[in-house]
């Protein structure tokens, strides 16, 4: 497997598919979803396949041995002149127990989204055109090991989901696209001047001994790479490091996203179609929280365990304000919004542990987040799709007229609350213990734990006025689900019980990196100090 393009064909096979989409005449409308479909799903039998051949034993942060189906050669190779020298920029890809879990679940949430695409009755061939190109700009950056490659993936997501808001949203949908766009270009901005300010602080020595300045992300993370005079290297006593972890911090924050740069996702939630939403709660905000671990703590660990108390506050803020935003919530969709903003907080604050337990249960928690609030905005697709509205108030008793919805419905707003026996438990557990076994994040963890409550007082109260009492005789012809609705309800309800139950091989995929990972950040830290740059 190591010499087959594995990454590529996952990365650019939407690509394929829409190069198809684009030829098909826009009246063969089934032909365009099928063609979607089949994409997406030969999509998610790679990423399967990728599982099944991965090595669960290697592990490493900058070591390009501990990366599996690594694929590297020159892409651009520009002559350059004075001292920058010559431009040498590389097409590297590569995935690790950090990034495989997160592969995996783009694969499953794209596959389930075209599925709940399959109502789209609006300009279908320029919605799967936008839906697929979407497709790759989110794999690109769970493999890509390369930051100017990084960060062409990560603009590249801009384009699609502006338009799949702007043109199929709901009525304030111009509104919601420009939102989302502005926020995101303007971290994106920052961002890119750090991976500019990088690029000329680190050089990677080439075969033939020659020195240049690089892209390379593995390259960068070794101290030893970095120049005297970069205005980022750490052998600079006039360095510039602080200011761009935290440039590059509100970067990566804003798409999480954390607050105060939250306000951006219920407009764009609740404008989005259900697809949409599904796919910027199931992935998009997984990227703000990977960029993080794959960026920025590996380069920047003295900065990362200096501040760490402050990346645990901030998770802390997100888990309660998220919560008691919910909780005032009475549009279905806005809520589950909320719920998501106070769900990653969640991995910030497994994160800012800063050890083993706290980030796998932090990777976990994307996972399972991403497979959970994909139920929930299926479901509140399904029945915004019946009563055409999402007040909340305008229910009741819907468990009788609907019991394989309600079912449906119970086990995601469990799982959401983190009931045991489900997945959403086990990740939540871990991000505490972890936080509770750091003395920095300790006090803070504590305080977290007001979430949980908060998270069960909102879904439950929810629970009892949609689906509980007499049934609104408004209501009393909505039919059951339908065989599309199970197809996209059940691998996601099965996952969600499977991880549950036996979360052990996802917990083994990302074990020997998350190990690597701490240790990496704790003796780079001990380094970096020794050269007194922070």
């Amino acid at each position: 497997m190591n010499n087959f393009p594995i990454l590529s064909f996952l990365t650019f096979l939407p690509i394929l598919g829409m190069i198809i989409v684009l030829f098909l005449p826009k009246k063969q409308e089934l032909s365009i979803k099928v063609t979607t479909l089949v994409i997406t799903g030969l999509q998610l039998v790679l990423s399967i396949v990728l599982l099944m051949n991965f090595n669960y034993s290697a592990g490493g942060i900058n070591d390009p041995n501990s990366f599996q189906f690594i694929e590297k050669f020159r892409w651009i190779d520009i002559p350059g002149f004075s001292w920058i020298g010559n431009i040498k920029i590389d097409y590297f890809l590569g995935v690790d127990g950090l990034s495989t879990p997160l592969v995996l679940l783009t694969a499953i949430i794209t596959f389930i989204a075209t599925l709940s695409s399959w109502n789209i009755d609006k300009s279908i061939k320029g919605y799967f055109i936008m839906f697929l190109l979407l497709d790759t700009g989110m794999m690109g950056v769970f493999v890509a090991l390369d930051f100017f490659l990084f960060y062409i993936f990560w603009e590249l997501m801009l384009l699609p989901m502006y338009f799949l808001i702007g043109i199929w949203g709901g009525p304030r949908k111009e509104y919601a696209a420009i939102k989302f766009f502005l926020y995101t270009l303007f971290g994106s901005i920052f961002i890119l001047l750090v991976m500019i300010g990088l690029y000329f602080s680190s050089m990677e020595t080439l075969v033939d001994g020659t020195k240049v300045f690089t892209f390379n992300l593995l390259t960068i993370m070794d101290p030893n790479n970095y120049t005297p005079y970069g205005i980022l290297s750490p052998l600079n006593p006039n360095n510039l490091r602080l200011i761009a972890y935290i440039a590059l911090f509100i970067g990566f924050a804003i798409k999480i996203p954390m607050f105060p740069f939250h306000t951006w996702l219920p407009d764009a939630h609740v404008e989005a179609p259900t697809a949409i939403s599904v796919i910027l709660a199931g992935v998009l905000l997984k990227m703000g929280t990977y960029g993080i671990l794959r960026v920025s703590y590996p380069i920047f660990p003295e900065i990362t365990m200096s501040l760490s108390w402050f990346i645990a506050l901030f998770g802390m803020i997100n888990i309660i304000y998220g919560a008691l935003a919910a909780m005032a919530q009475k549009d279905f969709k806005k809520l589950i919004a909320y719920s998501s903003i106070s769900h990653m907080g969640y991995v910030l604050l497994g994160m800012s542990a800063l050890n083993t337990m706290g980030i796998s249960g932090a990777i976990l928690q994307m996972f399972n987040h991403g497979t959970i609030t994909a139920m929930l905005f299926l479901i509140v697709g399904v029945i915004y799709d019946r009563a055409h509205t999402r007040d909340l108030d305008a229910f009741g008793g819907l468990g009788v007229q609907m019991p394989a919805y309600t079912g449906f419905v119970t086990i995601a707003f469990f799982a959401a609350i983190g009931l045991p026996g489900l997945s959403g438990f086990i990740s939540e557990a871990l991000v505490f213990l972890g936080a509770f076994g750091s003395g920095t994040t300790r006090i803070l963890g504590i305080i977290s734990t007001l979430g949980i409550l908060l998270g069960a007082a909102y879904m439950l109260w929810t629970l009892q006025r949609v689906f509980l009492g007499k049934l609104n005789e408004k209501w009393k012809s909505l039919p059951d689900l339908t065989a599309r609705e199970y197809f996209m309800l059940v691998p996601l309800t099965a996952i969600v019980i499977f991880l549950g139950v036996y979360p052990t091989p996802m917990l083994d995929l990302m074990n020997a990196s998350v190990n690597s990972m701490v240790k990496f950040i704790n003796n780079a830290q001990v380094f970096y100090s020794s050269l007194n740059s922070f």
